[in-house]
């Protein structure tokens, strides 16, 4: 795989169908937070019932057996783990809490070690003045001086300081700290870093095995310049995972919980695929669904579903 500045495309893996399971299938990856209400055990079996080969895994279902167990459940269903969900959420000022968020992302780089995944990924966090993920803002102070709670680019300098103090603990487990970019509606609770450029422009003092990016198309497919910054990443090496679901409308009371299956909104799956199959990415695409409605269906139809819809759109652009 190459770095930063060598002007030429990285190559990765091609990701192989495991023996018996849908060739067609073989790049499709279910991620845990698909289907939510199912334990890692369920959700493996289901992946594995479906002919996939792959599972993206959240942290909530590593932790209720712990990372050991998981690892032999997965392996138990003859899947690779594409990615470990989520680390990140490193932008708080305070000191004690900033050593607490450190902690448990190199806790998590070791569950991912021991997932036998590469790739961690990170949702960075959202700004200070936001007390929780959705919640309403913290009150601006009495004096109307202006807020570092609400500063956006110290908050995005303490997001580029703490991936420096993490990223040699990552090197020596192997683990790649992986940068996700939301869409710019969850820049105050969820993520500072909200364009696929934010992202690289982070990651760049660091090897690419070492820092990388995602491009998520519910979080990205926006952005008028993502068809150039998807080519940087490629030709820097440091397209870790791709992880697809549509936009659609209305968007639900909760925005996160907003995503459709592929093809049900408002993404343009063939020509971002194609953007990412000519930045060099071969590796497994992992299908990241928030949604109620598809969390209250039976997996096995969630399973049949993701299936069809990545041979009928995605497949043939890869």
């Amino acid at each position: 795989m190459t770095g930063a500045g060598t002007g030429t495309v990285a190559v990765a893996p091609v990701a192989q169908a495991a023996e018996g399971r849908r060739a067609d299938l073989a790049r499709l990856s279910l991620n845990t937070a698909t289907t939510k209400h199912l334990t890692l055990a369920e959700a493996a079996a289901a992946a594995a019932d479906a002919g996939l080969s792959a599972i993206g895994v959240w942290r909530d279902r590593v932790q209720e057996v712990g990372a050991e167990q998981a690892a032999r459940i997965v392996a138990d269903q003859g899947l690779r783990v594409s990615s470990l969900c989520r680390g990140g959420f490193l932008t708080t000022p305070d000191p004690q809490a900033a050593a607490a968020a450190l902690e448990d992302n190199r806790f998590a780089i070791r569950e991912a070690a021991t997932l036998g995944t590469h790739e961690l990924i990170m949702v960075v966090g959202g700004l200070p003045a936001c007390p929780a993920p959705g919640a309403g803002a913290r009150p601006y102070p009495g004096d109307g001086a202006a807020d570092p709670a609400r500063d956006l680019v110290a908050t995005r300098q303490r997001v580029a300081d703490r991936i420096a103090e993490l990223a040699p603990y990552a090197a020596e487990h192997g683990v790649r700290l992986v940068l996700e970019p939301l869409h710019p509606m969850f820049a105050a609770d969820r993520a500072v870093v909200s364009t696929l450029g934010q992202a690289l422009d982070l990651a760049a003092p660091f090897d690419a095995d070492v820092v990388g990016v995602v491009v998520d198309t519910y979080h990205v497919w926006w952005d008028p310049d993502l068809q150039r910054q998807v080519a940087r990443a490629g030709a820097e090496g440091r397209i870790a995972s791709y992880q697809v679901c549509d936009w659609v409308l209305p968007l639900a009371a909760e925005p996160l919980n907003s995503r459709g299956h592929v093809g049900d909104g408002y993404v343009d799956f063939a020509t971002i695929t194609g953007w990412v199959r000519d930045a060099g990415y071969a590796g497994d695409v992992e299908v990241e669904i928030f949604n109620e409605s598809i969390w209250a269906d039976p997996a096995d139809r969630t399973l049949a579903t993701l299936a069809e819809r990545h041979v009928r759109h995605v497949l043939p652009h890869l």
